[in-house]
């Protein structure tokens, strides 16, 4: 099923033509818990100098010479010890530009077993295994003042998770999850995400 549908997914990139805007991949893993699927979502440690405490997925800058697969598989064993093949993945969803510079490439991947976590504490105070049927509850969409665009609110995990996370994750419920094609790049972070 996902598979397929990402395959008929045409996604959109952001055009980087001055190289201005910095490349970045994160990995949307599917895991089978108990028979349920869900994906990892990782809470950044309060002493990270870029977006403590925030939510996100695993992931970062590419390297010189580095494709967005290749980065985000790379990440994704990096920061939690997990090894991805590139055979498990899926897919790549639409782009989405953060008000801080960067163009972030969703790399979905999929394996259909629970790996033990090895979370890297420099980059990971938390780890969540959050369930398909929370990734497929409606989103909110509120105003921020001085920001015209609609801030998108996920409300996992006890809170409400803001973009790009949550843009993310919410492209990967409606297309994947869903067979839906919700575009995302109109979505807002709010400004605690980048001021």
């Amino acid at each position: 099923m996902a598979q397929a549908r990402l395959d008929a997914w045409s996604r959109r990139s952001v055009p980087n033509p001055d190289g201005g805007l910095r490349a970045s991949a994160v990995a949307l893993t599917v895991v089978r818990r108990d028979d349920v699927h869900g994906v990892w979502v990782l809470r950044r440690p309060l002493t990270m100098r870029s977006h403590p405490g925030q939510f996100a997925l695993p992931g970062g800058r590419l390297d010189d010479g580095e494709s967005a697969v290749d980065a985000a598989l790379r990440e994704l064993h990096e920061e939690i010890g997990i090894r991805v093949q590139q055979s498990d993945v899926v897919g790549i969803l639409d782009d989405f530009r953060t008000r801080s510079g960067y163009i972030i490439t969703p790399v979905v991947c999929w394996r259909d077993d629970d790996p033990p976590l090895v979370p890297n504490p420099a980059e990971v105070a938390q780890s969540f295994f959050v369930p398909f049927a929370d990734l497929v509850r409606p989103p909110r969409f509120v105003s921020f003042e001085g920001l015209e665009r609609p801030v998108i609110q996920l409300p996992i995990l006890g809170e409400n998770v803001h973009a790009p996370t949550a843009a993310l994750l919410y492209q990967f419920a409606e297309v994947v999850l869903q067979d839906r094609p919700t575009r995302v790049e109109d979505l807002e972070q709010p400004p605690f995400a980048w001021q």
